[in-house]
Protein backbone atom coordinates (compact mmCIF):
# COMPACT_ATOMS: atom_id res chain seq x y z
CA UNK A 1 0.00 0.00 0.00
CA UNK A 2 1.49 3.31 -1.05
CA UNK A 3 -0.34 6.68 0.60
CA UNK A 4 -0.02 9.68 -2.20
CA UNK A 5 -0.95 12.99 -2.58
CA UNK A 6 -4.48 13.41 -3.32
CA UNK A 7 -4.70 14.23 -7.58
CA UNK A 8 -8.04 15.21 -9.68
CA UNK A 9 -7.76 10.94 -11.01
CA UNK A 10 -8.69 10.08 -7.11
CA UNK A 11 -11.61 12.24 -7.54
CA UNK A 12 -13.88 9.96 -9.01
CA UNK A 13 -13.35 7.36 -6.61
CA UNK A 14 -13.49 9.77 -3.27
CA UNK A 15 -16.99 10.82 -4.70
CA UNK A 16 -17.78 7.03 -4.52
CA UNK A 17 -16.62 6.78 -1.02
CA UNK A 18 -18.65 10.04 0.04
CA UNK A 19 -21.59 8.38 -1.53
CA UNK A 20 -21.64 4.75 0.10
CA UNK A 21 -21.37 6.40 3.25
CA UNK A 22 -24.52 9.01 2.25
CA UNK A 23 -26.65 6.40 1.30
CA UNK A 24 -25.83 3.61 3.86
CA UNK A 25 -25.11 5.44 7.08
CA UNK A 26 -25.53 9.01 9.73
CA UNK A 27 -22.02 9.16 9.27
CA UNK A 28 -22.65 12.09 6.39
CA UNK A 29 -25.88 13.98 7.16
CA UNK A 30 -26.57 14.55 3.39
CA UNK A 31 -29.35 13.14 2.01
CA UNK A 32 -28.81 13.64 -1.90
CA UNK A 33 -25.51 11.52 -3.16
CA UNK A 34 -22.23 14.09 -4.07
CA UNK A 35 -21.70 14.69 -7.80
CA UNK A 36 -18.24 14.29 -9.35
CA UNK A 37 -18.31 18.31 -10.28
CA UNK A 38 -19.16 18.57 -6.72
CA UNK A 39 -16.41 16.94 -5.30
CA UNK A 40 -14.23 18.56 -8.11
CA UNK A 41 -15.20 22.16 -6.59
CA UNK A 42 -14.54 20.59 -3.28
CA UNK A 43 -11.11 18.68 -4.55
CA UNK A 44 -9.54 22.26 -5.83
CA UNK A 45 -9.22 23.98 -2.49
CA UNK A 46 -6.28 21.31 -1.29
CA UNK A 47 -2.69 21.83 -1.93
CA UNK A 48 0.30 19.80 -0.44
CA UNK A 49 1.89 23.06 0.42
CA UNK A 50 -0.79 24.84 2.44
CA UNK A 51 -2.20 23.62 5.55
CA UNK A 52 -5.13 21.92 3.41
CA UNK A 53 -4.11 18.83 2.38
CA UNK A 54 -5.47 15.71 1.21
CA UNK A 55 -3.61 11.81 1.17
CA UNK A 56 -4.85 8.84 -0.69
CA UNK A 57 -4.08 5.21 0.34
CA UNK A 58 -3.35 3.16 -2.90
CA UNK A 59 -2.73 -0.43 -2.99
CA UNK A 60 -2.85 -2.51 -6.44
CA UNK A 61 -4.18 0.87 -7.81
CA UNK A 62 -7.31 1.38 -6.15
CA UNK A 63 -7.98 3.79 -3.86
CA UNK A 64 -8.78 2.29 -0.63
CA UNK A 65 -9.27 5.46 1.12
CA UNK A 66 -8.63 9.38 2.47
CA UNK A 67 -7.74 11.82 4.94
CA UNK A 68 -7.62 15.30 4.58
CA UNK A 69 -7.56 18.65 6.35
CA UNK A 70 -9.36 21.90 5.32
CA UNK A 71 -10.75 25.23 6.80
CA UNK A 72 -12.67 25.00 9.78
CA UNK A 73 -14.24 27.97 9.37
CA UNK A 74 -14.03 31.46 7.51
CA UNK A 75 -12.52 33.92 8.82
CA UNK A 76 -9.18 34.87 10.12
CA UNK A 77 -10.17 33.80 13.64
CA UNK A 78 -10.12 30.14 12.65
CA UNK A 79 -6.76 30.45 10.22
CA UNK A 80 -4.63 27.97 12.19
CA UNK A 81 -7.48 25.25 12.95
CA UNK A 82 -7.97 22.77 10.88
CA UNK A 83 -10.61 20.25 10.56
CA UNK A 84 -9.66 16.67 9.74
CA UNK A 85 -11.40 14.00 8.16
CA UNK A 86 -11.21 10.22 7.64
CA UNK A 87 -13.00 8.30 5.45
CA UNK A 88 -12.24 4.19 3.92
CA UNK A 89 -13.80 1.84 1.37
CA UNK A 90 -15.93 -0.46 3.72
CA UNK A 91 -13.54 -3.41 2.67
CA UNK A 92 -10.63 -1.53 3.64
CA UNK A 93 -11.34 -1.59 7.64
CA UNK A 94 -8.96 -2.87 10.12
CA UNK A 95 -6.19 -3.29 8.24
CA UNK A 96 -4.38 -0.12 9.34
CA UNK A 97 -4.89 2.13 6.62
CA UNK A 98 -6.59 4.72 8.49
CA UNK A 99 -3.06 5.11 10.98
CA UNK A 100 -1.09 5.01 7.52
CA UNK A 101 -3.19 8.08 6.16
CA UNK A 102 -3.76 9.77 9.56
CA UNK A 103 0.44 9.57 10.16
CA UNK A 104 0.80 11.16 7.27
CA UNK A 105 -1.57 13.80 6.94
CA UNK A 106 -0.12 15.33 10.22
CA UNK A 107 3.34 14.55 9.78
CA UNK A 108 2.64 16.81 7.28
CA UNK A 109 0.67 18.81 9.20
CA UNK A 110 3.35 19.44 11.57
CA UNK A 111 5.52 21.88 9.86
CA UNK A 112 2.65 23.87 8.80
CA UNK A 113 0.71 26.87 11.14
CA UNK A 114 -1.92 24.50 12.47
CA UNK A 115 -2.33 25.37 15.95
CA UNK A 116 -5.30 22.87 16.14
CA UNK A 117 -7.05 19.65 14.44
CA UNK A 118 -10.66 19.56 15.10
CA UNK A 119 -12.90 16.75 14.32
CA UNK A 120 -16.49 15.88 14.89
CA UNK A 121 -17.57 12.09 14.55
CA UNK A 122 -21.53 11.18 13.99
CA UNK A 123 -22.34 8.85 16.87
CA UNK A 124 -22.15 5.79 17.32
CA UNK A 125 -18.69 5.30 15.73
CA UNK A 126 -16.04 3.76 18.56
CA UNK A 127 -13.22 2.71 16.04
CA UNK A 128 -13.23 6.22 14.71
CA UNK A 129 -13.11 7.97 17.88
CA UNK A 130 -10.35 5.38 18.77
CA UNK A 131 -8.93 6.03 15.78
CA UNK A 132 -8.43 9.63 16.53
CA UNK A 133 -7.58 9.49 20.81
CA UNK A 134 -4.77 7.22 19.24
CA UNK A 135 -3.64 10.10 17.29
CA UNK A 136 -3.93 12.43 20.32
CA UNK A 137 -7.10 13.93 20.29
CA UNK A 138 -9.18 14.51 23.11
CA UNK A 139 -12.78 14.84 23.68
CA UNK A 140 -14.20 18.43 23.41
CA UNK A 141 -18.06 17.57 23.81
CA UNK A 142 -20.85 16.21 22.31
CA UNK A 143 -23.67 17.97 19.86
CA UNK A 144 -26.76 15.89 21.32
CA UNK A 145 -29.37 15.18 18.57
CA UNK A 146 -28.22 18.26 16.71
CA UNK A 147 -28.87 17.17 13.08
CA UNK A 148 -31.20 15.31 11.37
CA UNK A 149 -31.59 12.62 8.40
CA UNK A 150 -33.93 10.22 6.99
CA UNK A 151 -36.13 11.18 10.54
CA UNK A 152 -33.68 10.17 13.25
CA UNK A 153 -31.71 12.58 15.50
CA UNK A 154 -27.85 12.48 15.51
CA UNK A 155 -25.85 12.99 17.90
CA UNK A 156 -21.58 13.65 17.36
CA UNK A 157 -18.90 14.03 19.17
CA UNK A 158 -15.88 16.68 18.81
CA UNK A 159 -12.47 16.40 19.50
CA UNK A 160 -9.51 18.07 19.31
CA UNK A 161 -5.45 18.03 18.97
CA UNK A 162 -3.34 20.84 19.44
CA UNK A 163 -0.10 21.07 17.16
CA UNK A 164 3.02 22.15 18.48
CA UNK A 165 4.60 23.00 15.30
CA UNK A 166 7.75 25.47 14.87
CA UNK A 167 5.13 27.09 12.07
CA UNK A 168 2.28 27.82 14.90
CA UNK A 169 1.80 31.32 15.78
Amino acid sequence: MEIKVGERSHVEVITDIFNHFILTSNTRFEEKIFTYENRLDWFLQFNPETKHQIYVAVKDGKVLGFACSQAYRTGMAFSDTVEVTIYLNEKAKGMGIGTALYTRLFSALSVQAVHRALCGIALPNESSIKLHKRFGFSEIGVFNEYAKKNGEYISSIWLEKLFTSSCTM
